[in-house]
């Protein structure tokens, strides 16, 4: 059992979530990481060794994510640190895009997130502090071909971070969005040089982002000094996209 304040972080396994559960060890949080199956789990329990441990948590599956919290719950304090990272893609044009790519998408990243914030919300307004920080997508402003499915749950996240932030900022809980552009991870070394080089010509900074750089704005939101930044999507793009 920690004594330390606990942050859940979903899809910690690898990439920006497994970078975002390092950051917050740092920070001082006790980090419950979550992935999809028990290998991933065990990846992140060893990652984490003394300062958290990993468990499975499927986001289309509310009867996962309730025993996902009874172990939560049976082995620290509940998470007053949310951080809706886990997220999939089934891209496909519009036109040839079937009912279930186009429905897994939206139900595992805007849904899900739906589903693991709400029972996490009462333990934030009863402590009168709490941070909920989403991870969206720069495609959530810019659009993207081929991802409709994927920039409709981004875009959903960011309206469902303004308006819980105004039901939830009277008891001190903030909820923010982090909205990463190019970032350089396993999805991304499978980039072809003309794919990459392309990429590059559009993002004034002139290189790929790095999930370090994603895990310190997670981190800063996360916060006693972000208490007074809520409702907010933080692009960390390198000038590709400005709002």
């Amino acid at each position: 059992m920690s004594d330390r304040v606990t942050a859940l972080v979903t899809g910690a396994s690898r990439g920006i979530g497994a970078s975002v559960a390092q950051a917050l060890v740092a920070a001082g949080f006790y980090v419950v990481g979550t992935a999809t199956s028990e290998s991933g789990a065990e990846q992140i329990s060893a990652a984490l060794g003394d300062d958290g441990f990993g468990l499975v948590l499927k986001l289309q599956d509310s009867e996962s994510i309730a025993g996902a919290f009874a172990q939560i719950k049976d082995r620290v304090a509940m998470p007053l640190v949310l951080v809706n990272n886990a997220g999939i893609t089934k891209d496909n044009l519009l036109l040839r895009m079937s009912d279930a790519q186009w429905s897994e998408v939206i139900d595992t990243n805007l849904n899900g997130a739906f589903r693991v914030t709400k029972p996490i919300l009462r333990g934030m307004l009863k402590a009168r502090w709490g941070r909920v920080i989403n991870m969206g997508s720069v495609v959530g402003r810019m659009g993207n071909p081929g991802q409709g499915n994927y920039v409709a749950s981004k875009a959903g996240l960011e309206g469902f971070t303004r308006s819980l932030a105004l039901e939830v900022a009277s008891r001190g809980v903030t909820v923010n969005a982090v909205a990463p552009g190019f970032i350089a991870t396993d999805m991304t070394e499978s980039l072809t040089e003309e794919q990459s080089a392309m990429m590059m010509a559009r993002i004034p900074l002139g290189r790929m982002g790095n999930v370090e750089e994603i895990a310190a704005t997670v981190a800063f939101l996360a916060s006693e000094n972000a208490g007074y930044i809520t409702g907010q999507t933080l692009q960390v793009n390198g000038g590709l996209h400005f709002t």
